[in-house]
């Protein structure tokens, strides 16, 4: 038996075609194996029926499948969203969640083990950041929520822990298995990758072709309360971001969602909100206002420590003066804040 097998979960059908070519196998058994890895979302050469005993064992011999266990499962008592921890196979843990809303199912998941961003509302930024997903770790997240639930999940957002474009390489990987057609459970309209800002990074995935939807971390249109609460804003200003938001809502023809967590006295003030309309304003845009979450569990210091959320009832008087602009709003709901698992809340802070 191969003592070292090579990862199959993580390649694209172009990758799978060269290295089953190189490896002596017909090039159509690529895409045999592609159907059923993203496909029927089997986890075991033994269950790809179309393929004969002898090749499913030379395949098992060779090749592995799984990058991902789960480990346990929370259930929100609230609202049913669910909390799923999964450990990669060289030990680390990270999490995703599953959010019900109206009939649809969004799987938020993660990109990276902790995050090197630090930004002061989001619990992850404790963690530090111990290393970047593989495309496979990022795929197995979906096809193991999905074997959670009996209902198909409708939706993706790349939200959870880390920042995808820091993890541009497998980010983009990850992306272009969901884009093939022989993946068809979720085409890239459904899915949304969200981002701190690293405009040449919005650009290059703009200039991909995948056609995903894009969501900008704002939360302050003033540079200097960014960089407070985010310090990526240092080294990428608010300025070149909007600058290449624009360039990315033009090349792809989508709106960019911008998000917007709501913090006590930091981005609430009748300034934040003129700002803001000017902001949308000048590009294809809708706002997705964010009450903030505690970040207690994972025992902050300094200003994470310190914020507090806006109320809910100023919350929406911000929401409605930004409709009275002819802004789209969304106001999410905090779902699974019971379970540490509601935005903003997710850190390994044991096993």
């Amino acid at each position: 038996m191969n003592s070292k097998k090579t990862q199959l979960k993580g390649l694209t059908l172009h990758e799978l075609e060269e290295l089953f070519v190189d490896g002596g196998l017909e090039k159509y058994r690529a895409a045999q194996v592609f159907n059923w890895m993203y496909n029927h979302k089997v986890t075991s050469f033994h269950d790809m029926q179309n393929i004969s005993k002898t090749l499913r064992a030379e395949l098992d011999d060779k090749y592995t499948l799984l990058t991902l266990e789960k480990v346990r499962e929370q259930i929100s008592q609230e609202n049913e969203t669910r909390k799923l921890l999964f450990k990669t196979v060289d030990g680390h843990y990270i999490e995703s969640v599953i959010i019900p809303d109206d009939g649809r199912l969004t799987l938020c998941v993660s990109t990276q083990v902790g995050c090197p961003l630090d930004c002061k509302f989001c619990a992850t930024g404790v963690m530090g950041y111990k290393k970047n997903l593989t495309s496979g770790e990022i795929f197995d997240q979906y096809l193991l929520a999905q074997l959670s639930v009996t209902f198909p999940i409708s939706n993706i957002v790349y939200m959870g822990m880390g920042e995808p474009l820091i993890n541009y390489e497998n980010t983009v990987r990850s992306l272009s298995i969901f884009s093939e057609e022989l993946t068809t459970g979720i085409s890239l309209k459904k899915i949304t990758v969200s981002t701190s800002g690293i405009p040449h990074k919005i650009r290059e995935l703009a200039d991909t072709g995948l056609k995903c939807k894009l969501a900008f971390s704002l939360h302050s249109c003033f540079e200097d309360i960014r960089s407070s609460i985010m310090p990526i804003n240092e080294k990428y200003s608010l300025k070149d971001n909007l600058k290449a938001l624009q360039y990315f809502s033009q090349k792809t023809g989508t709106r960019i969602t911008f998000e917007y967590v709501m913090l006590k006295g930091i981005n609430d003030r009748k300034e934040d909100l003129e700002a803001l309309k000017k902001l949308c304003k000048g590009i294809s845009s809708k706002v997705n206002i964010i009450p903030f979450n505690s970040v207690a569990h994972t025992n902050p210091e300094g200003i994470s420590a310190e914020l507090q959320p806006t109320p809910l009832h100023a919350i929406h008087a911000f929401a409605d003066r930004l409709r009275d602009a002819n802004i789209t709003v969304l106001l999410r709901d905090t779902r699974g804040n019971d379970i540490a698992a509601a935005c903003g809340q997710l850190a390994i802070t044991e096993q």
